[in-house]
């Protein structure tokens, strides 16, 4: 039930809901994924459901497209959408020029395809979310399995150069086995604390053998939606250069998300 949602989890509400407001009857909408997202497909199939939207949803990952057919969202491919209208999708961490760090829910590489492919790009996040600097939040990359130990050397070694001030990584795992993406990929989190210069280190990491991508999205996010616990939400516009402030209000009782697994 709501009432008995975390700040936290409500503040994500709020600015799910809020951010549902930029898909229209008609669009191609990507869905991004995560705990945040999954608020976002949650309203959007409660608009389905009970004022007649209709548009297309692209999912960035297989738990996004069971998500969106179960609230009754029609879902195509990128590949059937070609293009899209707007993507939302959540963040692990963005700073004040709205660069990001995804891939928590190791989803990146679908993410960010899905989001580049977009006419514009939604991130909806808590308010614990926004930092001075990126890098508090382990930098997720994508490699392929074979050689990945000789890839996760490379990656170190060249760390030493960047201007970061932690230099560790580590697979990821799901119990005792190599968390595997949807695309048979593995990732590796790096462990940087800080980042000076996100732009050059995705350059550079994208460079090398055995990276397939990595979670730093540059210039490619151009509004979030921020929450917070007490109903308040804020919106910034990068390109726009407008922040706007509003409280949603919503019911204690509402059962929209009873059955939400996260």
């Amino acid at each position: 039930m709501t009432g008995e949602l975390s700040p936290i989890d409500k503040a994500k509400f709020v600015a799910a809901k809020r951010a549902a407001d930029y898909v229209e009857d008609g669009m191609r909408v990507g869905l991004g994924t995560g705990s945040t997202a999954a608020w976002l497909v949650r309203c959007l199939g409660e608009q389905v459901r009970d004022a007649g939207l209709r548009f297309k949803g692209v999912p960035t990952s297989t738990r996004t497209a069971d998500l969106a057919r179960e609230v009754g969202i029609e879902v195509i491919s990128l590949d059937e959408a070609k293009w899209l209208d707007v993507t939302i999708d959540g963040a692990d961490e963005f700073d004040g020029d709205l660069n990001l760090i995804k891939g928590g829910g190791g989803a990146l590489l679908q993410e960010k395809i899905v989001a580049t492919a977009s006419d514009q790009m939604v991130v909806i996040a808590d308010i614990g979310k926004e930092v001075e600097h990126l890098g508090a939040f382990p930098l997720p990359i994508e490699v392929i399995p074979f050689g990945w130990q000789t890839t996760q050397a490379l990656v170190e070694e060249t760390l030493i150069s960047m201007d970061v001030l932690g230099r560790q990584s580590s697979l990821r795992m799901n119990g005792d086995h190599p968390f595997v993406t949807d695309e048979g990929n593995y990732i590796m989190d790096l462990h940087l604390q800080r980042i000076g210069n996100p732009r050059q280190l995705s350059l550079v990491i994208n460079q090398m053998p055995g990276v397939v991508e990595n979670g730093l999205f540059i210039d490619i996010c151009d509004a979030v939606v921020i929450g917070y616990g007490d109903g308040r939400v804020e919106v910034r516009d990068i390109n726009e250069g407008t922040v706007e402030q509003e409280r949603l209000d919503f019911l204690e009782t509402d059962n929209l998300f009873t059955d939400l697994a996260d």
